[in-house]
């Protein structure tokens, strides 16, 4: 009897099994935002909620946000309260009902929001906040990633990757400008071959707050490492009234600069130097050169590059940056600031990342 049995219940349970297996499957990963007077907390999440997402962006969503604010940060509580309006209302009156996504509830503090999420994104523009928010998230083992600045000073984003080390917690955090494809499309661009150094340039914000003084040349920074790759030993700084110049050397013998302009046209590139060729890098949200010539009228992808690596991220793949070339480039821009202090000097770079057992 048993015998007969058997093959009739075996296909109705397994189909069961796999209908349970497809629910889960299809039950997105839940993000929290901890912090909105940054743009970011907007700008992503439209992508990630995207109505009928589909690709890398399907299977994740914003459901939560507790908004906070810097006393201490121009304009924190008016941004907040822009972005926070936008939203409550991103995508809540589609033309379909069928387009309507659930509305993001907003709560009152970082135990409520992590009751309510598998995985967080810090998007408070003030750095000297982040170690002690991501603190709680770490300890509840969220994944988490962090908007730029990861911190305000090495020593704090020393303090979150040891502490995301010692919890077991992915944590990463990064520039829009690394996933930009007219930058980061110039380590294997067919015109340049084999980099061999670049000179980057962007903004350098004179009156930048307190909490972003440290961290002025994050942006491009980040393009350099997007072109050059990790590996640099030591660093010059010469800085004038009109430009910020910081000049690193690679172990390898490569170099490359960063033009920090406080004066007159400011525009975010480089030129890369190659054993094929010289050739200057696309702009900010724009692709890679053609024959020399930079692409201004193809779609622009501002914030989609950097999207896209968060999902992957927040639905379970690992960090595309890694905790020891966030602290490489923060151990350059300490030694550039002690390389102006001492008119210039090279200045060996630190190993922050011993100081987290990496």
């Amino acid at each position: 009897m048993q015998c007969r049995v058997l093959p009739l219940v075996l296909p109705a349970l397994l189909t069961l099994i796999h209908s349970v297996a497809a629910v889960h499957a299809a039950d997105p990963v839940r993000v929290g935002l901890l912090g909105i007077d940054n743009f970011g907390s907007i700008a992503y999440t439209e992508f990630l909620n995207k109505p009928h997402a589909e690709g890398v962006f399907e299977g994740v969503c914003v459901v939560a946000a507790y908004p906070v604010i810097s006393e201490t940060y121009p304009d924190s509580e008016k941004l907040q309260e822009q972005w926070k309006a936008q939203l409550l209302t991103l995508y809540q009156n589609p033309k379909d009902p069928k387009d309507a996504v659930p509305p993001i509830e907003m709560v009152g503090s970082i135990d409520e929001l992590l009751k309510k999420c598998d995985a967080v994104m810090i998007f408070s523009m003030d750095g000297t906040k982040h170690l002690a928010q991501a603190t709680p998230v770490l300890k509840a083992g969220k994944r988490l990633f962090i908007s730029r600045p990861i911190a305000s000073s090495p020593e704090d984003a020393v303090a979150i990757f040891k502490l995301a080390a010692e919890t077991k917690t992915p944590c990463w955090a990064s520039s829009q400008h690394r996933f930009s494809g007219g930058f980061s499309g110039m380590r294997n661009h067919p015109e340049v071959g084999q980099v061999l150094g670049c000179d980057v340039y962007g903004g350098w914000t004179v009156n930048a707050p307190a909490a972003d003084q440290f961290t002025r040349p994050l942006h491009s920074l980040e393009t350099m490492y997007a072109i050059m790759g990790p590996g640099v030993v030591s660093v010059t700084c010469t800085s004038t009234p009109i430009t910020e110049l910081i000049t690193a050397t690679w172990k390898d013998g490569r170099v490359g600069t960063y033009r920090g302009i406080k004066e007159g046209a400011v525009k975010y590139s480089a030129t890369v130097f190659g054993d094929k060729g010289v050739s200057t890098a696309g702009i900010y949200g724009h692709g890679v050169p053609v024959k020399g010539v930079v692409p201004t009228d193809d779609k622009y992808v501002g914030y989609e590059g950097l999207a896209i690596e968060m999902a992957k991220f927040l639905k379970g793949g690992p960090a595309p940056v890694s905790p020891a070339e966030t602290l490489e480039i923060f151990a350059l821009m300490q030694a550039a600031e002690e390389s102006k202090a001492n008119q210039g000097a090279v200045v060996p770079l630190k190993d922050l990342s011993k100081l987290i057992g990496q």
